[in-house]
């Protein structure tokens, strides 16, 4: 007989619980997070119930191990309900997060809020270390006394000023009277000279703070602002996490408080124990966990090609070993956005993401998200089908809840068929004890059907009905969830077509095949797990313990020993940090990596090998580059920005659970069938509960699956088949769509629009991640946009006004100049007024796009326009005020190829830039 194991996952709304009790079997459970009447804490409650107690404390006793995920960090972050917070920072970065990295990312909202900062007071430390430079020209009485050290990277540091004491200290005291007793300590050049911050730290620790957050412990990376951040996000976040951990602890009899083994979810999809779980790693501890379990699941079920080795979940496994394996898209589903991510043998982190308009530098699962989900708002505006961003959230809802909602995505499958309200529960309505109502989406539809098909009059087209146009909404809100599975797969590389859909989520498995279809995609994949996702992701977890330090150092003979040293140096601390905590050595499996980028560049990659040579991981790092990005750079040195390891301990739950086939005296046939809108028309449907169906049961499309948390649209041309273990695999056969229709049609209008614009901002991706310029990279002062054969404008990123508004111009300009003259391979580089520019400093590049079989004419054009810190003008910035004629302000292109059918013209570039007062025809 074995012992409990829990896990649970805490969300704003329900507190799911997946248990194996001592005799094997697995439980779930879903209760209200918060229900006061009832219970205390959710998750202790689930544990009483569990261990069958009937009162508090709980004897951990027969507790094998307890594993949570949380979003009481994400909720704090988000509500701005933290702890008071000083931050601590180098003598004249007072405003550093105030004045961030100047990006303007919502350009086009009407309403301009520049957010608030997390931390309350700022003290400014009195020290100074700079990277020592030969050709630094400060003299001695400027630069003080100074003594030199060498760094962990390698480098050379001046301390020009020691840590203030006697300041500080008097500082740290008027925040402390002012009742602030958490800290955030970040300092120039900490993350590769660390002493003054942990000096810094030991005199607050002496005089009494509870919380004291270094940024070079925290992440040792460079980037002075986001390591700022995330600092300051440890110190605001982790005192709330201590402080629910110990309501959470206080549960359980004190006596016994030692046989208790808690571990929390990261944001990395890896489990720590309670004593190290810190806020700038709490994050996305809730959405980490879904992640995790599918991935998890789908390997231990035996979705893919190439049976894993038997070492419960996927996240030990490194890249290269895991080769014959088809890659899988998350796609989860819900009710105000979509999340997808990718796996291809081992999850895929960021190492810098955004968060409540807070930088993070720390490991999260990489996760795009969109804003369509099942209550997204329908609308029709511009004679476009419109799906959010809005949403009508939980309230009013959806116009079906009966509770005054707009026309949503969950209203149009209500109207399609594709939902069936007796198979909802009767939680809707003013008191929340009625069924969903189709008549209140169907009064929606027919007034939103009115202005569309007058539109249709004024404009001479065929009207639609009230179920074409509800299935309109629902491929361009499909379109508008592919937008982000294509950056995650087209975007870096990958080609789409060989991925799995992997479907999780209240309203995924209504979109999943279309989704699938629409991108070429083979195979959808749904969990019988779906309502207890997260929860189960926790109990599939590895415990995780990951270590990071700065190198700086290139790749090469000399310095590759050096860097290996530091490999199994880290590999080896975090195994012994998993055997302390009670793991079997032989159970660890170590993940290292290298961040790394070509010299002179500021785009890392994070490359993984299991092989301990520098060529294992320079080919991974030129493969990525080249797949990301279409070229590589030869003769570049390659730099490592970190070295990185993942110690990873294996202990997942053992949840294989077989079910049987269907016996012969148990016939196969539909619960009912029900009238289902597809493009060929109203079809009738048959309608199956997913208990009632066995291993090997086939369904052909159409048709619905009936989950006790969500409903399975089957469409046509698909196959469904229940697996050995219950879940759902649906096979896509793709049929030709007939697309040689030039007519006017108002639903394929919008879902190019999508496409269109997906193109442009994965143009404006590579453009940042590729650029050397700070303008580019961080201020985000660029614009990318895609054009028609005409030059006309069809689709732009929401990028630069200003920009936008003139590079049409600019397109046709080069048409009408050099137009009979484009061949296949050039590119345009142009920045006079005359040519459709803005000022001289603004640099656009114009690539013309021919069809394989028409190299004569371009189909279409594709724009970017970047502002350049100088173009050589009378003044720095090359914005002279007293210019009295554009001579003065730089060097002018009018229609310059800068590449020539494929061939840089590197050289004449850059004798156009030295040369003085000269225009480039």
């Amino acid at each position: 007989m074995g012992r409990l194991q829990v896990a649970i996952d805490r969300g704003g709304t329900f507190t799911d619980v997946v248990a194996r009790t001592s005799d094997g079997k697995i439980v779930t459970m879903k209760l209200l997070s918060e229900d006061p009447g009832k219970y205390k804490d959710a998750p202790t409650e689930a544990i009483r119930r569990l261990i069958k107690q009937d009162c508090f404390p709980l004897n951990p006793t027969d507790i094998d191990w307890i594993r949570m995920g949380t979003t009481v960090a994400t909720n704090a972050l988000l509500e701005r309900k933290g702890e008071r917070v000083a931050l601590l920072v180098t003598n004249g970065f007072r405003d550093l997060l105030h004045i961030g990295n100047q990006s303007r990312p919502k350009l086009f909202d009407l309403a301009v809020r520049i957010p608030n900062v997390i931390y309350e007071e700022v003290i400014e430390v009195h020290e100074r270390v700079v990277l020592s430079r030969d050709d630094c020209k400060l003299t001695d009485e400027i630069r003080g006394e100074i003594q030199q050290k060498t760094t962990t990277t390698g480098e050379k540091i001046e301390i020009w000023k020691a840590v203030d004491e006697e300041q500080l200290r008097k500082d740290l005291i008027k925040i402390k009277e002012k009742g602030i007793l958490s800290i955030a300590v970040a300092l120039l050049h900490s993350y590769c000279f660390p002493d003054h911050e942990l000096h810094v730290g030991e005199i607050a620790r002496d005089m009494g703070f509870t919380n004291i957050s270094l940024s070079h412990q925290i992440i040792a990376m460079q980037k002075y602002v986001p390591r700022a951040h995330t600092a300051c996000t440890d110190a605001y976040l982790t005192p709330c996490l201590k402080r629910y951990i110990d309501t959470f602890t206080n549960a359980f009899e004190k006596d016994k408080l030692n046989e208790l083994n808690v571990l929390f979810m990261q944001s990395d999809g890896g489990l720590t124990p309670v004593e190290k779980f810190s806020g700038s790693r709490a994050i996305l501890s809730g959405p980490a966990g879904s992640l995790v379990v599918f991935f998890s699941y789908l390997n231990i079920n035996c979705l893919f090609k190439k049976k894993p080795k038997p070492i419960g979940g996927v996240i030990g496994y490194s890249v290269t070993s895991y080769i014959d394996s088809q890659p899988v898209i998350g796609f989860d589903m819900g009710g105000t956005s979509t999340d997808v991510s990718r796996f291809d043998g081992s999850l895929e982190h960021v190492l810098e993401s955004t968060i409540a308009s807070v930088t993070i530098q720390a490991p999260q699962l990489d996760i795009n998200t969109v804003a369509a989900g099942g209550g997204s708002t329908l609308s029709f505006r511009s004679g476009l089908f419109r799906v959010g961003p809005e949403s009508a959230g939980a309230q009013p809802g959806p116009a079906c809840y009966k509770k005054g909602g707009p026309l949503t995505v969950t209203d149009a499958n209500l109207i399609l068929g594709r939902l069936i309200a007796e198979h909802f529960p009767a939680l809707f309505g003013p008191n929340g004890n009625e069924p969903l109502d189709s008549e209140a989406s169907l009064t929606k539809f027919k007034e939103l059907a009115t202005t569309i098909n007058s539109f249709l009059k004024e404009n001479q087209k065929k009207t639609l009905s009230i179920e074409e146009i509800a299935l309109g909404f629902i491929h361009v809100a499909n379109e508008s969830m592919s937008r982000p599975i294509r950056a995650l797969t087209e975007g870096k590389g990958f080609d789409i077509r060989d991925h799995v859909l992997a479907c999780f989520g209240g309203a995924g498995g209504q979109h999943a095949c279309a989704i699938a279809r629409a991108l070429g995609m083979k195979t959808v994949y749904i969990t019988r797990f779906a309502g207890v996702l997260s929860a189960l992701g926790l109990a599939l977890a590895d415990v995780v313990h990951e270590m990071q330090e700065p190198s700086g150092r290139i790749i090469n003979v000399d310095n590759w020993s050096n860097i290996l040293d530091r490999l199994k140096y880290l590999s080896t601390y975090g195994t012994d940090e998993l055997v302390q905590q009670g793991y079997d050595r032989k159970s660890i499996i170590v993940e290292k990596y290298l961040n790394l980028r070509y010299e002179g560049t500021d785009c890392a990659l994070m490359c993984t090998s299991n092989e301990d040579k520098a060529e294992s991981f320079t080919d991974v790092f030129l493969k990525k580059y080249k797949e990301q990005f279409g070229f590589i750079i030869p003769d570049r040195p390659i730099i490592v920005d970190d070295i990185r390891i993942r110690a990873l301990a294996k202990s997942a739950m053992n949840i294989n659970r077989k079910i049987d086939n269907r016996s012969k005296d148990k016939p196969f046939k539909e619960l009912k069938k029900v009238k289902c809108y597809f493009e060929q028309g109203f079809v009738e449907t048959p309608v199956y509960l997913i208990e009632e169906l066995y291993a090997n049961d086939h369904i052909s499309g159409p048709a619905i699956i009936i989950d006790p948390s969500c409903t399975i649209v089957v469409e046509s041309n698909c196959e469904a088949t229940v697996t050995d273990c219950g879940d759902i695999r649906i096979a896509i056969k793709h049929v030709k769509e007939d697309t040689d229709s030039t007519e006017l049609d108002l639903i394929r209008l919008s879902i190019f629009q999508n496409r269109f614009m997906s193109i442009a901002e994965q143009c404006g991706r590579v453009l940042q991640l590729t650029a050397i310029s700070t303008n580019i990279k961080e201020r985000l002062d660029f614009s990318c946009a895609v054009f028609g054969p005409d030059g006309g404008l069809v689709a732009n990123a929401p990028h630069i006004p200003v920009h936008l508004g003139a590079m049409q111009e600019a397109v046709q300009y080069q048409m009408r100049t050099i137009g009979k003259d484009l061949r296949d391979g050039d590119v345009i580089l142009s920045n006079h007024p005359s040519a459709g520019g803005s000022h001289l400093p603004d640099l656009t590049v114009i690539t013309p796009v021919f069809h394989e079989c028409d190299k004569e004419k371009p189909v279409f054009f594709v724009a970017s326009r970047g502002h350049h810190a100088d173009i050589g003008g009378l003044t720095p910035g090359s914005m002279p005020p007293n210019s009295t004629s554009l001579l003065q302000e730089g060097a002018q292109f009018l229609s310059f190829k800068i590449v020539e059918q494929g061939q840089f013209k590197e050289k004449e570039l850059i004798e156009h830039l030295n040369e003085r007062n000269s225009t480039i025809m």
